[in-house]
This record gives structure tokens, C-alpha cells and sequence, in this order.
């Protein structure tokens, strides 16, 4: 049994996912893979059931009935992870934007160095940032920014969705009132482990554009997150994020 498993959310990556189960498979450190997709027309699903012979145990799927967002899906991973007892899960895109070669940094941060959160950082050394229009990639950094400044949580990149989490983070957060989506989402679970007290590193990656499939980014994915930071701030504000019973629960 794997002690390590990578969430990957899909909708219409037929063109990345088995690349990127195989490239995870080939790491000489051993992981396990849940897909959770959301009834992908393309056929996604079918790709990685396909692959089930030749990865028994090792790689797994849940479907669900439709396009539900990222945040659920995730949700819904985590609760899939607590429940067959991983002690590192990871959160990680299909379309190669998140290299790989990079989980076992990700791994070793928390499993050797101690820390109970491990981020993928774009933004520790200036900005590591490939295929990005200069208009993204402005938006993405001045966004980190801004949640800084309303949050005053010390994360350089707030928006990022490369991350492993100990299961005792996972554990401490009610994962049932995490309701929001897309950056939001990634947003409200670093703050949340932050105020709970949970020790955090970045380590410094380099995020590539996907060059395959579609991008699922929209507008309205970019609105829910500003609006959301102040959302976060005023529950900080009124004690909402506290102990509960001698643990951390929020």
C-alpha cells in the first residue's frame, strides 16, 4: 500500500491523461492515482478504466454525473483519500502545467521536513511562468498579491493548485463547508490551514501551459476568487476558523 496518493480532476483530457498516469507511474517513488471525472463526453474516463490491467491497485476512478467544478472534486478526493487511509494527498492537474518530476519535492517537504503543507510556488522567485500571455500572468501574480494584502496569510501563491497536505490537515477542516470553486477554492484551503496553525512551505517550480486539451478557466472562475478573499477575512474576523473539542476544526 502506496502511502501517497495524486487527485486529478478531469473534464475532456483525453489528450493528457494517459501521458500523464504513465509519467507518474514511471517516478521511482511509488504513488497511487485517483481521476475524478465529471462525465467527460470525450471519453476520459474510458481511457483510464483501459488502463486498470495494467495498473491494478494503483490506479483508480470516480465519476461523477456531470461538470460539478474543481473544488467538489477535490472534495470529493479528499473524503475518497481519508477513507483508504493515504497519509500524503496531493492535488495536480492533468495537462502537464504541473511537472511530474516535481511530487517527490512535494513529498519530501512534508514526509522528511516536517511541514503539514506543500506548495507548488510560480511566484517565490519572480515568475516561473511558461506559455502564459503577459496578460495572465499579470492577473494571476497581482491576484496572489491581493489575497495577501486582504488575508495577511504569508503564501506567495495563493492560487496554486499543485500541493500535497499530511491527512491530519485534511482531517482537522470540515471538508463539507468548503463550498467554493476554481481559485477560490485553492485560496479558502491554504487559509484555512494556515489559520489553524499548520506549518507550510512553497517550493519553487516552473508552471508550463497546457499544450494539449482546452483550458477551463473563465472569467467568472477569476470573480469568485476576489470576491471570496473578503468572504475569508470577515469568517477570520468573527472566530470561525477555531478549535472545536481540542482539535483543529474549522
Amino acid at each position: 500500500m502506496a502511502d501517497s496518493l495524486i487527485i486529478i480532476p478531469t473534464y475532456n483530457e483525453k489528450e493528457n491523461i494517459e501521458r500523464i498516469i504513465r509519467k507518474i507511474f514511471s517516478l521511482e517513488k511509488t504513488f497511487h492515482i485517483l481521476v475524478i471525472d465529471d462525465n467527460s463526453p470525450d471519453g476520459t474516463a474510458d481511457i483510464v478504466r483501459s488502463l486498470f490491467p495494467e495498473f491494478p491497485g494503483c490506479l483508480h476512478i470516480e465519476t461523477r454525473k456531470g461538470k460539478l467544478g474543481l473544488g467538489t472534486a477535490y472534495i470529493h478526493g479528499f473524503k475518497w483519500a481519508l477513507k483508504h487511509d493515504y497519509e500524503y494527498i496531493f492535488e495536480m492537474d492533468a495537462d502537464f502545467s504541473h511537472n511530474p518530476d516535481d511530487l517527490p519535492r512535494l513529498y519530501e517537504a512534508c514526509a522528511t521536513d516536517g511541514y503539514d503543507l506543500a506548495i507548488g510556488s510560480r511566484y517565490i522567485h519572480g515568475v516561473n511562468v511558461v506559455n502564459w500571455p503577459m496578460g495572465r500572468v499579470l492577473m494571476s501574480y497581482y491576484a496572489s498579491a491581493y489575497v495577501r494584502f486582504i488575508t495577511r496569510m504569508k503564501v506567495r501563491d495563493t492560487t496554486a493548485g499543485f500541493k500535497c497536505y499530511r491527512r491530519e490537515v485534511l482531517e482537522a477542516i470540515n471538508l463539507d463547508k468548503i463550498k467554493f470553486t476554481g481559485y477560490a477554492f485553492q485560496i479558502e484551503m491554504k487559509f484555512i490551514t494556515w489559520k489553524l496553525g499548520f506549518k507550510i512551505k512553497e517550493i519553487s517550480i516552473i508552471f508550463t501551459d497546457r499544450t494539449r486539451g482546452i483550458s477551463k478557466m473563465s472569467k467568472g472562475i477569476f470573480k469568485e476568487a476576489i470576491l471570496g478573499v473578503i468572504t475569508l477575512r470577515m469568517k477570520s474576523i468573527l472566530g470561525v476558523y477555531k478549535k472545536i473539542h481540542g482539535r483543529n476544526k474549522a
